[in-house]
């Protein structure tokens, strides 16, 4: 459950029009923090990410589940309950036993998902995903048949013609 305060900051977020993304930060933020201060543990950075948005949802943050493909079903499953719950689309379903046994198998995960070290890693892997992904097949060719100081002037020439284009 997050605090009131996390609540708080997310929904100042909103009022200042930042994305739902943004918004599902503060959920992360405070999940690391219950990480760090040793309130319970998670297997890996990418969990603890995970159960800071499922909260976020839960809260009542505009963030839709992902979109079949990009995720395992059942994960795509459980976000679309955290989402649905969260927008008042349907009565959340209590179960203590279940609760309580999710909170002492995070009791046993280790404290150092939430280490700057695992957290620099897992946020390294996403953005090389995402990089990749944005790039067209022409446009690794072409780094491809390039070397460092070509690529490194290419570079310097798109910050350039960005920084012309917003002047």
């Amino acid at each position: 459950m997050p605090d009131k305060r996390t609540i708080e900051r997310a929904r100042r977020d909103k009022r200042q029009g930042k994305s739902p993304s943004t918004q599902a930060g503060e959920f992360i933020h405070d999940e690391i923090r219950k990480i760090r201060r040793g309130k319970h543990g998670a297997r890996s950075a990418k969990q603890a990410i995970a159960i800071g948005l499922s909260e976020a949802r839960r809260a009542g943050v505009d963030l839709p589940p992902p979109r079949k493909g990009q995720t395992k079903e059942r994960t795509r499953r459980s976000a679309q309950y955290a989402y649905s719950a969260g927008q008042h689309k349907r009565k959340v379903l209590r179960r203590p036993k279940a609760s309580r046994s999710a909170e002492r198998a995070l009791k046993r995960e280790p404290r150092k998902a939430a280490s700057h070290r695992a957290l620099s890693r897992q946020a390294r892997t996403a953005s090389a995903r995402r990089g990749a992904a944005a790039r067209s097949a022409s446009a690794r060719k072409a780094s491809h048949a390039k070397g460092h100081a070509q690529r490194s002037a290419a570079a310097k020439k798109a910050a350039h013609t960005r920084a012309r284009r917003r002047a």
